[in-house]
């Protein structure tokens, strides 16, 4: 069997120099949040690109209106009835984090729910629970899509 079906991509990264394995119970909240920023930014970003060959402006347009606090507030709050109870203790003690940077152009409310939502997802991620990760990123992008079409 060729190797890089064999393996994951997060083997792969850790072949990397000075990249060793994290323990999402080992990182803070904001830790997570940091991470998860990174991963759901990489997932709307292959997500808008798989779209369609459009200039990088309107790319970037595109995945704002997902990235943005507001968006993973809104998304965050169509997920919450999903979540286990631990995934909840993870989004809880995200969005209870105070952080260090203030919200720039969106409320508190929904900078602390976003804060909650990237915590959740960098878990899932450092987990290695991407079937979950999807699940979850699935409901909250079908749920910004219900509330564009009622918008409409």
């Amino acid at each position: 069997m060729e190797k890089s079906i064999e393996y994951g991509f997060e083997h792969y990264i850790q072949l990397i120099p000075g990249v060793e394995e994290i323990s999402a119970k080992d990182c803070s909240p904001l830790v997570l949040a940091y991470i998860g920023d990174c991963v759901f930014d990489l997932i709307i970003k292959t997500m808008v690109v798989g779209q369609g060959n459009r200039p990088v402006h309107k790319l970037h347009e595109e995945t704002s209106r997902y990235v943005q606090a507001s968006a993973q507030s809104f998304m965050m709050r169509s997920m919450q009835e999903h979540l286990t109870p631990e995934e909840h203790g993870v989004y809880r003690r995200g969005r209870n984090s105070r952080s260090v940077t203030p919200a720039k152009n969106q409320s508190i409310t929904d900078y602390r729910r976003a804060t909650g939502f990237e915590a959740l997802v960098g878990y899932l991620y450092l987990n290695h629970e991407y079937e979950r990760l999807t699940e979850l990123v699935t409901i909250g992008l079908k749920s910004m899509d219900e509330g564009t079409e009622q918008k409409e």
